[in-house]
């Protein structure tokens, strides 16, 4: 059956609407960031570049590093943005734009997110990458597709009875990273940890300017938190998102981070580019392993 043109919106030139690529311009291996400014950032060290595309805040470079074709795609800050990118990248690769139709084989890329967090563990310092083992959505994403079959429940209920969660808000949600990259991307400098994505940096991350947050105590909560292992030990914007869409569409996430504040002791990373730096270049040479 034909997908209807409001379902799935394609551009005059026949590439998917928002992120404006045609399914040719895009690698089996996508890294993702939230600023458009990093793409360059990070293709700068591919020995070759075939595309460059941008349309509103998704700016995509495609090409090789080490004889290893990649793509990085900005994806703006927000799980809703996460929903946008990682469609439309799915769309791209298991529908047939031209007959509006869903392939019968099912292709499955390869998405790391390079971004930004802050710690929730002074055991966790500035300057320090954590690869996200899982990750536990604040955002209500996940609970607006049918299929929940791959979330952890269990961790999910633990943490809204310790934690006193509102009802008032949306129900967490929790989901593993690819284990697959996981185990690519580890090594003795990298922290494996529980992410906790927010669905905004200010309240929803307990930072008060003018406004005050409903609960004031709410990061010492979820830093309390413990299930078995794990415990959340840093928050950002989108690995949840990535990591569910990824597991409802049948794709590999693994989301690496870099601590540039740590909330539990009030310090705030100086030298940010330049550790950056080292995380782009240190996650490019374990893709291209």
């Amino acid at each position: 059956m034909s997908l209807e043109a409001s379902e799935l919106i394609l551009n005059k030139d026949g590439s998917i609407y928002h992120l404006g690529l045609l399914p040719e311009e895009i690698a089996s291996t996508i890294i993702t960031v939230g600023d458009p400014a990093r793409v360059p950032k990070i293709s700068t060290h591919f020995d070759t570049i075939e595309v460059k595309k941008q349309k509103r805040e998704f700016c995509t470079h495609t090409g090789t590093y080490k004889g290893k074709r990649i793509s990085v795609m900005s994806t703006g800050m927000g799980t809703d943005n996460i929903d946008i990118a990682l469609n439309e990248l799915d769309a791209l690769v298991n529908i047939d734009l031209k007959a509006r139709t869903l392939k019968d084989k099912v292709t499955s890329l390869d998405i790391i997110r390079i971004g930004t967090t802050g710690s929730l563990r002074k055991e966790i310092p500035v300057g320090s990458y954590i690869l996200s083992e899982l990750a536990i959505g604040f955002d209500g994403l996940m609970h607006y597709y049918e299929d929940d079959s791959f979330l952890n429940n269990e961790i999910a209920e633990a943490f809204v009875e310790q934690t006193g969660w509102p009802t008032k808000r949306a129900f967490p949600y929790v989901v593993e990273g690819a284990r697959k990259l996981i185990e690519k991307l580890h090594s003795d400098i990298i922290v494996q940890g529980m992410t906790g994505t927010n669905v905004g940096f200010y309240g929803p991350q307990g930072r008060i300017l003018r406004a005050n947050v409903s609960d004031s105590e709410m990061n010492d909560k979820i830093t309390a938190f413990s299930y078995d292992r794990f415990k959340v030990t840093n928050l950002e914007m989108e690995t949840s998102g990535i990591y569910g869409i990824s597991k409802l569409l049948g794709h590999n996430a693994a989301s690496m981070n870099l601590v540039l504040a740590n909330r539990e002791i009030g310090d705030f990373l100086e030298n940010a580019s330049e550790m950056m730096e080292k995380l782009i270049i240190y996650t490019l040479n374990k893709i291209a392993e």
